[in-house]
């Protein structure tokens, strides 16, 4: 079915000819990308500050886990979900509430008198981000075509790159700040100002566009993907804390049942001529298809090294808070720094940048390791900083790059499912990072010590680098 994509404000059109939809202006821009950087921020920004909560809060680690775990799978789930709602409501709608909501529930969580309140208010928080996030790539990929779109998305990649790292390092400034003696709930208030700033940009900035001919909202392929995320990522992220019971098992045995259902479910909507959440006609687009097989491996690497970097630094080196994030600082820096080279080294040399970059991050990782098997436990800033350096120009060759390979040749109609199902397999490999590579890490670190659990998961970590890099080479040679 052939949609039209008609925003507010819009260009002047005739009756014969629909209107084009406003193009996103610098300032536009700036808030799209301030939204996107929120809700990436505040999944590793908890990273160093749980041993801070859990001390105040009496938590245990079964609760630690559910406060990173419950937001990151409402977030995962419901990704797609938002993207459809905002073609079907209007993207900037969506938008706008979706931040207000997030803003709500953060001072939810700064204020959360328990753990298990705290918990409660990271789901609802993670809705929130599933509501505002999908947005932020459909507006971009609505109301920009050409070079703008490309320098968009590569700012977009920046972005999302620099606040995975960045929230771990704001984490633990925050927590050692303990601004007016909120301690690690400092953490979460410092977003309700920014997401101020956001309404109030956004209100003027950000112009409206929706599909023409909505569809109405897939329930049973919504309600079979959550179940298919929630029974794969629920066990694996809890089991360990919970000393795997039964349920886990059960859960991870009805994963692929509960994926296959999905799937013949989306098919058979497709084929019938309805709209499915997640159009399995949307995967012939090989661009899509392929860089979204690499952004798999590349988020569970990630994030997993991010969780494990922060409980090493803590609990093995005995570091600070502060000290802990500002030893991420040389990696932040120079992902920024490369990120900004992006667009014109993909320009000149296409995603051949991608496997130099797989190189680059593999040369730094294993920097790391080295450093991490000689100067243990003196690990911090300046033992870190070539191997952290080394592996943010990897990671800043790759993840913008990625990004515009998987939306570069999805039609404008399909923005919001495109970006949902982009941003879906990000945040879930996100949280299967986290759950295998911190798993793997916390069980190994009683038998081996935390150094050789550190420097063994940092070289499994090397090996899904590798997998990326031979991923890459089968990308498109030119981005649209």
């Amino acid at each position: 079915m052939t949609e039209t994509i008609t925003s507010r404000p819009l260009r002047t059109g005739t009756p014969d000819t629909p209107a084009a939809p406003a193009a996103l202006g610098g300032l536009g821009l700036f808030t799209v990308l301030l939204a996107a950087a929120l809700p990436l921020v505040d999944f590793f920004i908890v990273n160093v500050a749980l041993p801070t909560i859990g001390a105040d809060l009496s938590a245990n680690e079964a609760v630690l886990e559910l406060v990173v775990a419950g937001y990151g799978v409402a977030y995962a789930v419901l990704l797609v979900l938002g993207g459809r709602l905002g073609d079907l409501f209007g993207r900037r709608r969506l938008f706008l509430a979706g931040m207000a909501a997030f803003g709500l529930t953060s001072l939810a969580c700064g204020l959360a008198p328990d753990a298990w309140s705290l918990v409660a208010a990271r789901v609802a928080q993670g809705a929130s981000a599933a509501a505002m996030l999908p947005q932020v790539l459909a507006t971009i990929q609505a109301t920009t075509t050409g070079p703008r779109r490309a320098k968009a998305m590569g700012l977009y990649g920046a972005t999302a790159g620099l606040s995975m790292v960045a929230g771990q390092v704001l984490g633990g400034v925050l927590v050692a700040a303990d601004i007016a003696g909120t301690g690690w709930r400092s953490v979460f208030l410092v977003n309700v100002p920014v997401v101020l700033v956001g309404l109030f940009l956004a209100a003027r900035a950000v112009p409206e566009t929706r599909s023409a001919r909505p569809e109405p909202v897939d329930v049973p392929g919504t309600f079979l993907l959550a179940a298919s995320i929630l029974t794969l990522l629920v066990p694996l992220t809890e089991g360990r804390a919970a000393g795997w019971p039964l349920w886990t098992w059960l859960s991870l045995a009805a994963f692929p049942f509960a994926a296959a259902a999905f799937y013949a479910v989306e098919r058979r909507a497709d084929r019938t001529g309805r709209t499915p959440l997640v159009p399995p006609s949307l995967f012939t687009i090989l661009s899509l298809r392929r860089g979204l097989l690499l952004l798999v491996p590349f988020s569970i690497g990630f994030s997993g090294f991010m969780f494990v970097i922060a409980v090493a630094l803590q609990q093995g080196a005995g570091l600070g808070p502060v000290a802990a994030g500002l030893a991420l600082v040389p990696l932040a820096a120079v992902f920024f720094l490369f990120s900004l080279a992006g667009p014109r080294l993909v320009a000149r040399y296409g995603t051949r940048v991608v496997p130099t970059g797989a190189a680059l991050q593999g040369l730094g990782l294993a920097l790391m390791a080295l450093a991490a098997w000689r100067s243990w436990p003196d690990l911090g800033l300046v033992a870190l900083l070539p191997g952290a350096a080394v592996t943010g120009a990897g990671q800043a060759l790759q993840l913008p790059v990625v990004f515009r390979v998987v939306l570069s040749e999805v039609p404008p109609e399909r923005a919001g499912v495109g970006s949902g199902v982009m941003i879906t397999t990000q945040q879930s490999s996100l949280a299967l990072g986290v759950a295998t590579l911190g798993t793997l890490f916390l069980s190994l670190t009683p038998g081996m010590g935390m150094r050789d659990a550190l420097v063994t998961t940092l070289l499994v970590q090397l090996a899904a680098v590798a997998l990326t890099g031979l991923l890459s080479l089968r990308l498109p040679r030119t981005i649209p």
